[in-house]
């Protein structure tokens, strides 16, 4: 089921509008009054590319699986409020416990990369290529993904993976066939796969609205399909950015996310996920400048973090991600106001059958890392 159908077939109601009239500061306190009041009942991970008016009150920051790990550990609460987009709060409520709820404040937030595989493109995309290639393919999921995405995975003998593990995930797909479909992100999937050696004329892209493969060689050479999907926040990192920076300031340092195509990543001086995008600047030295690629919520953060370092966008063009900006102080403080009156609404429940086997993919992957 794709956001648009949850939306459209859920009871969710739309954020009051005596919300909007409140101060910041009076949300900030009540925010803050029911923290206090409902203590470890409640919990709220907040995901790094939220706004600052959120993460203030995230019990824990983080990547996408972090967030959904710490949650499950955290038995005690009854409500998590997860502070991200839709995929994110899917993996939380398939790995917590039968009596906890997730709840995401705002059920537009979503994902457009997660949005462009759906299962029924992806059942139909699979046939063909069973008919193209014969039993010859395993497939592997980005954690930023639908439950259904996962489950599919999962049920065909496959794995998640994070921008973290990506490369040691498809080494343990190669031992297990001949050839890897990527979903949805091309782009991570392509800069990996080039990392392991594998050459980019041994990779398709499978485009699931033509149904086709995008490739002028000879198929039986492909070792990679990739699944025709993006990031629209990382795409618009471009080589015509990375070429002004270095004709006008050389001594800046760039580094990007895997989501950034494959001329970006080649042409930065460094990239890896957030994670690791937060340790390098962390680490570096005092008086050193970075242009960095990924969202821009955290680059901001970033910059307020190490003053003694010069920190902007690698696209000076850029923009939040704006469905992760879905969720707000208004969203936050509604939430959470609901839970005190014992409504839940908004709350995210992943099919039995579905998440049984996206559990499966995720416990793949977490076996190998």
């Amino acid at each position: 089921m794709s956001l648009l159908d949850m939306i459209q077939n859920s009871d969710q109601k739309m954020l009051p509008d005596h919300y909007k009239s409140l101060s910041v500061e009076e949300m900030e306190a009540r925010v803050k009054e029911l923290k206090d009041k409902m203590g470890s009942r409640i919990f709220i991970p907040g995901h790094h590319y939220q706004k600052d008016e959120v993460i203030q009150f995230a019990d824990v920051t983080g990547d996408s699986l972090q967030l959904a790990q710490v949650s499950a550990k955290n038995s005690e609460a009854e409500y998590i409020v997860f502070c991200g987009v839709h995929f994110m709060a899917e993996t939380a409520d398939i790995l917590t416990g039968d009596g906890q709820k997730v709840i995401l404040p705002d059920m537009r937030a979503g994902c457009s990369m997660a949005d462009m595989a759906n299962i029924d493109q992806t059942e139909r995309g699979w046939t063909e290529m069973q008919q193209t290639f014969g039993d010859t393919i395993i497939p592997l999921t980005y954690v930023n993904s639908t439950a259904a995405i996962k489950s599919f995975v999962g049920e065909n003998g496959g794995a998640t993976v994070t921008s973290s593990n990506a490369k040691k995930m498809l080494e343990w797909a190669f031992t297990q066939k001949e050839r890897i479909l990527f979903l949805p992100d091309q782009h991570l999937g392509r800069n990996t796969a080039y990392d392991l050696g594998i050459p980019l004329d041994a990779m398709a892209v499978w485009d699931p609205i033509l149904e086709r493969f995008e490739y002028g060689g000879d198929l039986s050479q492909v070792r990679v399909i990739l699944w025709k999907g993006h990031c629209s926040v990382h795409e618009n990192f471009t080589v015509g950015n990375i070429e002004d920076l270095r004709a006008n300031d050389p001594d800046t340092a760039i580094i990007v996310h895997p989501e950034c195509s494959r001329e970006v990543v080649a042409k930065s001086d460094y990239a890896g996920s957030t994670k690791y995008i937060i340790e390098t600047i962390g680490n570096a030295e005092a008086g050193t400048k970075w242009a960095v690629g990924t969202e821009m919520n955290l680059v901001n953060r970033l910059t307020k973090q190490h003053p003694d370092k010069e920190v902007f966008s690698l696209n000076p063009q850029m923009c939040p991600c704006l469905t992760m900006n879905r969720i707000d102080l208004p969203h936050l403080l509604w939430t959470m106001e609901t839970i005190e009156n014992d409504e839940v609404m908004n709350q995210i429940s992943v099919e039995p059958e579905i998440a049984k086997w996206a559990e499966v993919a995720l416990e793949r992957m977490l076996e190998r890392v």
